[in-house]
Order: C-alpha cells, then structure tokens, then sequence
C-alpha cells in the first residue's frame, strides 16, 4: 500500500517526501480533531469498578 502510494505522488525524491508529510500531517489532524472526538463517548474509559477488596490476596 505505501509503495503504491509513494508511486503516485508526483515529483522528485523531495517533492515525494514532502508530499507525503503533508498527507500523514492531514491523517493525524483528522484523526485527532475528528474521528476520536467523535469516538471518545462510545469508549468505556468513564467505566472504571474501583473497591477496597483485595482479590487474590
């Protein structure tokens, strides 16, 4: 998958290159500001079970 997309950039080595930080710098600001915003409330991270039993001990 990464080689067909380095193959389809345009450009020199460089210009690969470049292009390619500015797409993964676009995936991880969707990422960031979008998708897991959206996921954060259908995650069970507020679920947590705490109690003052010792189990196994």
């Amino acid at each position: 998958m990464y080689g067909w997309i380095w193959d389809h950039l345009p450009g020199n080595v460089a210009v690969k290159a470049l292009c390619a930080l500015a797409l993964l710098a676009t995936v991880l600001w969707l990422l960031w500001f979008v998708v897991f915003p959206w996921a954060e409330p259908l995650l069970p991270f507020g679920d947590v079970t705490v109690d003052g039993s010792t189990a196994g001990a």
